[in-house]
């Protein structure tokens, strides 16, 4: 997703002159160098000063342009913070903070490279915007969006490489709107983010024992588009949600909460990072395990539930 964000970013800047971007002691990937080489204005590396990023930005809002802070997502929120919300939100000022390789994506490098938490904090922070693409497709009309009508600060959770497209025949993206990748009956699979790959792995074996899911991605995080969640408890009577984030004021919370004020009487099982510091310096899908989240975990569960 780090080499979709920088192609896309380069192609849009051909255009768009007030695009810029600020990074944290990053490299460039992918069409990032190119862009360096052709624009050089429009790039600038601050190195190990993550709170001059941020406030940079700031500034360079204030000035009518574009900018996007780039860079580990704990990095990019953990070590800034008191910019990012008095500088960013409370000035309420355009900039898109990227934190790239969220979640437990650098499981193998401990909790200084884990965001767990990192959604709910933004979530509760006046003004912002959180938005999570689950794969390079839709990261592609998130930045689109960003670029051509967004007025407010927004933190844009990616993954790192290597992450599969799943959009390619869902149906248009909409800002704010869970997006339908596949149609199904009774049962829902959400999630927001690249983990949706575990309902992608599964499917299979979920329709070879009759179970034929819809899978939506839902990758506005906030703001929370209630009518179309409520939509969702319309039409299902199972449905399921998976994050890489804590299991506070993320994913899990929203569904839990409209279900409860929208007097849902179906069933919502959630699979979110548990609210421990669970300590794991193997792969990904190792420390995953450990909150209790794998293909086959959630799909014992699906199976338990709808088959009696």
């Amino acid at each position: 997703m780090r080499n979709k964000f920088a192609e896309v970013l380069y192609n849009l800047s051909k255009k768009d002159k007030s695009i810029r971007i600020v990074a944290a002691d990053i490299s460039p990937a992918g069409k990032m160098a190119e862009l360096i080489a052709k624009y050089p204005d429009r790039f600038i590396n601050v190195g190990v000063a993550e709170t001059s990023m941020i406030s940079l930005c700031a500034g360079l809002a204030m000035s009518g342009l574009k900018p996007f802070a780039y860079t580990i997502s704990t990095f990019a929120l953990y070590r800034p913070f008191e910019m990012v919300r008095i500088d960013i939100g409370y000035q309420n000022l355009p900039v898109t903070i990227v934190a790239m390789a969220g979640g437990t994506t650098y499981s193998n490098l401990g909790i200084t490279h884990i965001s767990q938490e990192d959604v709910s904090i933004v979530r509760s922070i006046p003004n912002f915007q959180v938005l999570l693409p689950c794969d390079p497709g839709e990261l592609e009309r998130c930045l689109i969006y960003l670029c051509k009508r967004n007025k407010s600060p927004t933190y844009l959770r990616i993954g790192k490489t290597g992450e599969r497209d799943f959009t390619k025949k869902a149906e248009r993206w909409v800002f704010g709107k869970p997006r339908c990748l596949v149609k199904g009956k009774k049962i829902c699979l959400i999630a927001s983010g690249p983990i949706i790959r575990f309902y992608f792995d599964i499917l299979e074996k979920l329709r070879l024992i009759k179970i034929n899911p819809s899978i939506y991605s839902f990758h506005t995080l906030k703001p929370v588009n209630e009518n179309s969640v409520k939509q969702l408890f319309k039409k299902y009577d199972y449905i399921f949600t998976l994050e890489d984030m804590s299991e506070i004021n993320g994913l899990a919370s929203i569904f839990r909460e409209l279900g409860y004020k929208n007097d849902y009487k179906g069933n919502i099982s959630t699979f979110s990072l548990k609210d421990k510091f669970l300590k794991n310096y193997g792969s990904q899908d190792g420390l995953l395990k450990k909150h209790g989240i794998s293909s086959s975990i959630i799909f014992r569960k699906i199976k338990k539930l709808l088959i009696k």
